[in-house]
């Protein structure tokens, strides 16, 4: 393997570990009978770049210069800093009522009650993050 493979599946190896962790993540769901998915809609654009680093990420058209201000999905660890991101957000409650994909969130409870309070968990991360 030469070094430029090897960096390659360093880089990307959090994004994998991420999915096979989330296949296995069907174990969690048993007694589970409430499920709710939220998606956060282009995901990466949640993210800011930082001003200093915008200029890694520029490009230049006919009709000018332009530097994204948040994070494109193009870039090749953009999957990996999201999932990261999500990770560290959710980390308390991981595996024990949701359960992160990239951008989506499944929220699963064993009742409705509890379904309810796992919900207004999420959404007041979301809210203050």
């Amino acid at each position: 393997m030469d070094d430029l493979e090897v960096v390659m599946i360093d880089e990307c190896q959090g994004y994998l570990s991420n999915v096979i962790s989330a296949l296995m993540a069907e174990k969690l769901f048993i007694g589970a009978s409430v499920f709710s998915k939220i998606d956060l809609h282009s995901g990466y654009h949640q993210l800011k770049v930082k001003e200093v680093d915008a200029y890694k990420i520029a490009f230049r058209t006919r009709y000018g210069h332009y530097e994204f201000l948040v994070m494109c999905i193009d870039l090749m660890n953009a999957p990996a800093a999201f999932i990261d991101l999500m990770n560290q957000v959710f980390q308390p409650y991981l595996d024990q009522s949701f359960v992160v994909f990239i951008d989506d969130i499944l929220v699963y409870s064993k009742t409705g009650n509890d379904h309810d309070e796992h919900l207004r968990v999420v959404l007041q991360i979301l809210r203050e993050k």
